[in-house]
């Protein structure tokens, strides 16, 4: 097929890419480099499937407009946004423009050609889990932020084209992503930044008492699912989650990377309006619809993280962070 990706070269898109081009797929890679780089891309851009990686905003609509005139797509996997909460409650007016007015202007491109489109969405988005069932596609949403909500805006909207318009869409909601790429810094995950800290011999810093848990999925696991979301067309018109069914408090996670090598400090929250006390997922829609089931365990993915950003480390230009 030829497929599009939005937001290709940032941490789970270039894990999507690469296993589109291992399945043999012609791939066409969009990104404003925001949030990422060119340089996580490098290893595929020998590959003849790689047909362009553009550094172009989707706010830009007539470069957007001929893209979609030059190539007919089949496919279209949106991963591009504004994904920081902190930066979303201090200018919630980018985010809003980023995470939905661009989802609006891309959908109309798909739209016009009958383009599939896959929509990554986010746990975010979720109330709290109340129990140990965990939170499913139909459990209760809250949007704590403006992030969240431009999330659900967005989800909302590529769900009514496929009911208005009949296109294929589906909204993918992967739990706590974590892996190799992932930026240590403000906008990365909590695995990335407390290994970061503990490879430089820094305190882990924790927001609040740590009592907070999460579902930490693993990058290679939620780029398949997402994937696989593309090609089955059982899930058009239907939101589905992906992690790992186990959760992990944020104060074991601490523990777990630190291996007492390095402190851990209990700091203020700078957004407790916004957070999610238990975030738990049921991902049994997956499993019954795509045969989808998470292979790596977080203490397997936190290694092969930590070996990943090692290596970082020793490279002439560090990675940004």
């Amino acid at each position: 097929m030829n497929i599009l990706v939005t937001g290709g070269t940032g941490f789970i898109g270039r894990w999507v890419v690469g296993r589109l081009l291992r399945d043999g797929h012609k791939v066409w890679v969009i990104d404003n480099l925001a949030n990422s780089s060119i340089e996580n891309v490098n290893e595929f851009l020998d590959n003849k499937n790689l047909q362009m990686v553009k550094i172009m905003d989707l706010k830009d609509r007539e470069s957007l407009h001929e893209l979609f005139r030059e190539t007919t797509f089949e496919l279209c996997y949106h991963l591009a946004a504004s994904i920081n909460v902190q930066d979303s409650i201090d200018d919630p007016e980018t985010t809003f423009n980023n995470d939905t007015v661009a989802t609006f202007y891309l959908l109309e491109e798909c739209r016009q050609q009958q383009v599939k489109i896959v929509f990554m969405s986010t746990c975010m988005v979720y109330a709290k889990a109340s129990d140990e069932h965990g939170i499913d596609e139909q459990s209760p949403i809250k949007p704590a932020s403006p992030y969240a909500g431009a999330k659900i805006a967005a989800e909302n909207m590529v769900l009514s084209y496929f009911f208005a318009y009949g296109l294929p869409a589906v909204v993918v909601r992967p739990f706590n992503t974590y892996g190799p790429f992932q930026r240590t810094g403000g906008e990365g995950g909590v695995v990335a930044i407390f290994i970061h800290n503990k490879l430089k011999g820094v305190p882990l810093n924790i927001y609040g008492e740590g009592t907070q848990s999460r579902d930490l999925l693993y990058v290679a696991d939620c780029a398949d699912f997402v994937v696989e979301a593309g090609y089955s067309d059982q899930l058009n018109g239907e939101i589905v989650n992906a992690g790992t069914g186990k959760d992990i408090s944020i104060n074991q996670l601490a523990e777990l990377i630190s291996k007492e090598q390095v402190p851990i400090h209990h700091i203020p929250h700078i957004h407790p309006q916004s957070e999610i006390q238990k975030l738990l997922c049921n991902f049994q829609k997956a499993e019954k619809t795509l045969s989808w089931t998470p292979k790596v365990t977080i203490e397997e993915g936190i290694q092969q993280t930590e070996q990943w950003i090692q290596s970082t480390f020793h490279r002439k230009e560090p990675f940004k962070s």
